[in-house]
């Protein structure tokens, strides 16, 4: 990337612009006011209007829902047209738009007058009768009967009342002992539990009332089809116009305010930016083919960018001196101030943009490194290493078919309805499924709880019989409790290699053996020694056996030709590491533990792998029942039917240890209280695993995407990028002609 200028006099400010919008390539850097002399420029004449019609376009697009699969054939429209198309649309849009708005609001007030004539239409009472008395009053309540009538026969205002009851509704008819009283009812009966009812102003009866409310309704709702039918056809008509128009409008408001992010003084302007190296002399000559010398492109420095990380600016000489031309510097004030710092004037921050450009598969797993911050534009990139290991360690923590053919249905449906980000993350969905899937089929064909290799024909001994989560497999947890901590060895060392190479190519070796190769030696020095067999008797013997068994004895830690050697080679690691932070980064040894509790911080892996696999079994129990085999000591086995629970009571090496719901009843003998229990126990199986598939998602990838972050970015990566934002646009709806 390659940072410029553009200095030149106002007057020719819209041609640059225009040529800049047009090449495409410049990423402009806002003014930040740091230089005395300059201040930030200000919108074009035109911009506020250009923004109140850009706000009318899309007002008009969401009232009429449009969207882009409405655009027509893309193509030119110029000024004279867009103001008249828009305000012919917008009349009549908005026309139509209020003629909805009362049309719905009335139709709202008749069905809150419907329900308001609910209660009398239970009371059961002519609307007629219950106003327009001049020697009773009427008052109209929802209450119990009870407490209205003993505070009626307390009132001392009142000779005779009487009480007509509906369901919860009731009317009161009662004479006051004065003529000339008011609100006599009311009064007695305050501290009473009632909610009084306006009468409708109504002589039907209810029914009748509620029927001619009805019939109104109706006929709103007609009209408002008609308009709504209309408004579809102005729609149909129109959509393709508002697209072009919001893209033209867009477009020009864009060049309009541009200014506000330049530096300018009375006469001229500066803008600076990035672009592509390779684009530099394209654009050069852009501005210059538009405005000739009225304006100068200067290339202040070039910032180098490889894979590795290495990042570094280097200044370019200009024969010009970056003066700029008399033209552009038309007073004495602008001409000093535009000479400032070699001849123009730096702003903004001096961090180049950054382009993600992890195409294929890869691409949609930069959503993941993107929540975290973007990556600088002197760091590695981690987007591929984070697709390499997320899915993987997601797919091993849940290890079951069902749910990654389900993870991976529900990403692909994310991918194929949706656009952006829910688009990228069922790209990712569908890859997490995927290994799911794949370490599903590894822990014995697992398949929502149940080892569907057992269904194979013949004596079949699957690699991996489980998950730990029974008697006969306990040694799995162990197994896999090992591999998560190796894989985490393993992804810290990626992480501090990253660090080290960093290091080196920003600084030197010494760098980077004090900021790495500390971490490095103390990281590897720590569990090695762990592993090896010097002091093995405080040490747990799973260490050395568990991932033999794993990997069917084919790799064994016993098998290091001289493990007290090894043991004493990684103790001189460890001190060789520690001694090298002491030196350069000493602060730092108060984090001298932090390789080992990293480590260990990915047994999360087997304890999610373990959690699921336990939730998934603990909902098949509860549905279908097991028992143990082999006296208790054996592996779990579902039961399904009523038959084999009772041969599995009947057999003495056969110890219960559930009787699901499913298979508790015998549907034959009992009838429906076995169909009950069927079904019952289906809703259970259905219900527990969709728990489990949404919990899979919240500890699975949480804890996944946690060990990105923490362990693993922490080593080697800060982000906090700048998007590359190239100022113009391409053109979708619209072209120039």
């Amino acid at each position: 990337m390659s940072r410029v200028s553009v200095t030149g006099s106002k007057r020719v400010i819209d041609d640059v612009i225009e040529a800049a919008y047009s090449h495409h390539s410049l990423h402009v850097t806002d003014y930040d006011e740091r230089y005395e002399g300059f201040e930030p420029g200000t919108s074009l004449d035109g911009a506020e209007t250009l923004n109140e019609r850009l706000v009318t376009v899309r007002s008009l697009e969401s009232i009429l829902d449009v969207d882009e699969d409405d655009a027509e054939v893309a193509r030119s429209l110029d000024d004279e047209e867009l103001v008249a198309e828009l305000d012919r649309v917008r009349e009549r849009v908005n026309d139509l738009n209020d003629q909805r708005d009362e049309l719905q609001n009335a139709i709202r007030d008749r069905q809150e007058e419907i329900d308001r004539m609910e209660p009398f239409a239970e009371l059961g009472i002519d609307l007629a009768y219950l106003r327009g008395y001049d020697s009773v009053e009427v008052v109209v309540g929802e209450a119990k009967p009870g407490p209205v009538e003993a505070a009626l026969e307390d009132a001392e205002g009142i000779d005779a009342f009487d009480v007509f009851v509906g369901g919860d509704v009731l009317a009161i008819v009662a004479k006051p002992s004065d003529p000339d009283a008011e609100g006599v009812v009311q009064d007695a009966l305050v501290g009473v539990d009632i909610a009084l009812l306006d009468v409708p102003d109504a002589d039907a009866s209810p029914d009748e009332y509620v029927a001619e409310l009805e019939a109104e309704q109706a006929d709103l709702r007609d009209e408002l089809d008609a308009v709504e039918t209309e408004l579809e056809s102005v729609k149909a008509e129109a959509a393709g116009f508002l697209l072009r128009a919001e893209e033209q409008l867009t477009i020009e408001a864009e060049k309009k305010e541009a200014p506000l992010s330049f530096a300018t003084t009375e006469n001229a302007f500066v803008a600076e930016g990035w672009v592509p190296t390779e684009t530099y002399p394209d654009f050069e000559a852009a501005v210059a083919d538009a405005v000739g010398d009225h304006a100068e492109v200067e290339e202040l420095e070039r910032a180098s960018f490889t894979p590795d990380g290495d990042h570094h600016t280097e200044s370019v000489d200009d024969d010009a001196g970056g003066a700029a031309s008399a033209d552009a510097t038309a007073d004495a004030e602008t001409e000093e101030a535009v000479a400032t710092d070699g001849g123009h004037a730096a702003h903004g921050t001096d961090d180049p943009p950054v382009v993600q450009d992890n195409g294929g598969a890869a691409g949609p797993f930069e959503l993941l490194v993107q929540a975290f911050g973007r990556p600088k534009y002197s760091e590695f990139d981690p987007t591929l290493l984070v697709f390499l290991t997320f899915p993987a360690m997601f797919g091993f923590m849940i290890g079951d078919v069902g749910y990654g053919v389900l993870y991976a249905a529900i990403g692909a449906f994310m991918y194929t309805k949706f656009d952006g980000a829910f688009r990228e993350l069922g790209s990712v969905a569908m890859w997490a499924g995927g290994f799911t899937i794949l370490f599903g089929i590894y822990f014995g064909i697992d398949v929502f709880g149940y080892h569907a290799y057992q269904l194979l024909p013949g004596d079949v001994h699957w690699p991996v019989e489980g998950k730990g989560l029974s008697p006969a497999d306990l040694n799995w947890a162990l197994s896999f409790l090992v591999a998560s901590v190796l894989f985490g060895i393993v992804h810290l060392n990626l992480g501090h290699i990253l660090s080290f190479v960093s290091h080196y190519q920003q600084h030197d070796l010494k760098h980077a053996l004090y900021e790495a190769g500390s971490w490095l030696l103390i990281l590897n020095g720590a569990w090695i020694w762990i592993f090896s067999q010097q002091l093995p008797g405080p040490k747990p013997d799973f260490l050395y056996e568990a991932f033999g068994v794993l990997t069917f004895g084919v790799v064994s830690f016993e098998t290091f030709p001289v493990p007290g050697v090894v043991g004493y080679a990684a103790i001189a690691a460890i001190l060789l590491g520690l001694g090298l932070l002491a030196v350069g980064a000493t602060p730092e040894l108060a984090e001298a533990l932090a390789p080992v509790v990293n480590v260990i911080s990915y047994a999360r892996i087997m304890a999610v792998l373990l959690a699921k696999g336990g939730m998934a079994l603990a909902v098949n129990l509860l549905a279908f029942g097991a028992y143990i085999d082999e006296g208790g000591e054996g592996s779990f086995h579902f039961i399904f039917t009523n038959e084999h629970l009772h041969h599995v009571q009947e057999t003495a090496s056969e110890e219960l240890v559930f009787a699901g719901i499913t298979t508790a009843f015998d549907p034959a003998s009992i009838g429906a209280v076995g169909v009950v229990a069927l079904l019952g126990g289906i809703v259970v199986a259905v219900v527990g695993h969709i728990v489990v598939l949404l919990l899979g998602v919240t500890s699975a990838g949480i804890q996944a995407v946690r060990l990105e972050y923490v362990e693993f970015f922490g080593n080697f990566y800060e982000g906090g990028g700048r998007e590359y934002l190239p100022f113009g646009r391409d053109r979708k709806y619209t072209r120039e002609d």
